[in-house]
């Protein structure tokens, strides 16, 4: 399904990372891909507000847990950079759907990296 909103549809999602070789890109394509997901649920059921948004958010946070094995087979892991970069990009996609005010870290509470 093609993204509507302009600015998500636009958006160089992991920009950083992908200019890190310690990133592999098959990995950061995975990632890369739950964050487009996130925006097409977004636009599919559209959410009348952050207790709606929140376990859309939630669920692809989950799919970014599940993906910590494949940095680590590939030699690398989400760390630092990576976790600041992915937050960044769930923010990024709350902002572009009108949720100004939606809290970062809740965003991606149920992260474990």
């Amino acid at each position: 399904m093609p993204l509507t909103n302009h600015r998500t549809a636009h958006h160089a999602f992991l920009r950083h990372l992908y200019a890190d070789d310690y990133y592999p890109d098959h990995v950061l394509d995975q990632g890369r891909a739950v964050l487009l997901r996130l925006c097409e649920r977004i636009e599919a059921e559209q959410p009348a507000d952050l207790a709606a948004l929140y376990p859309l958010t939630h669920a692809a946070t989950e799919e970014f847990n599940r993906l910590q094995e494949a940095f680590e087979e590939a030699g690398s892991e989400i760390e630092t950079v990576a976790r600041e970069e992915i937050a960044e990009d769930f923010w990024f996609i709350a902002k572009a759907y009108g949720f100004t005010g939606a809290d970062p870290e809740e965003l991606i509470a149920t992260r474990d990296w």
